[in-house]
């Protein structure tokens, strides 16, 4: 596995229009998420199509209001370990929303964001930790982070967000990095 030209070399690439330029072409911040649609359901192309503009907010009770949002994620990893990369990591994908990380606002400009197909109280399978930790050490090897550099949506937008949840084992995946 490999990073070339912003882009994951196990991931299948999707076209996706929620993106845009990063103001420093900086990655210093790596934020975990997790998402499910409908909610706490699995193996789905809802989540591709939210993040492609191609969600009909009348399709299920769920989707409501997320006809019209604009949002997207660098990389979707599946309960059975496929990634897809929505993103290419010198862009700046449509995440984090309001945020801020260590006193610096608009984590958006500076960071990676990887969604687990998942709910915040429930587990996250084996094939997804697996994967995450691999893509963690790449990012990590590529952009000379350190561990620390891993955060959850709840690290960055607290009393907003709550994500990737309690259901997360952060040392599990930290264990693996060191």
């Amino acid at each position: 596995m490999q990073i070339h030209d912003g882009k994951l070399s196990i991931a299948r690439q999707i076209n996706c229009p929620n993106f845009d330029e990063r103001p420093d072409g900086e990655v210093s911040l790596i934020v975990i998420h997790c998402i499910s649609l409908p909610a706490a359901h699995f193996g789905s192309n809802y989540v591709e199509a939210l993040f492609c503009n191609e969600i009909s907010g009348t399709e299920h009770d769920d989707f409501g209001e997320l006809g019209d949002l604009k949002v997207s994620s660098h990389l979707f990893i599946r309960r059975d370990g496929e990634v897809l990369q929505f993103v290419a990591f010198n862009n700046r994908a449509w995440h984090a929303g309001e945020s801020s990380y260590r006193g610096r606002s608009n984590c958006n400009d500076y960071s990676v964001g990887v969604e687990l197909e998942g709910v915040e109280d429930g587990e996250y399978a084996d094939s997804q930790y697996s994967v995450l930790r691999q893509i963690c050490q790449e990012m990590l090897k590529t952009w000379s982070l350190g561990p620390e550099s891993i955060v959850g949506h709840c690290d960055i937008a607290p009393g907003r967000k709550t994500d990737p949840g309690d259901g997360f084992d952060w040392n599990r995946l930290r264990d693996g990095l060191l």
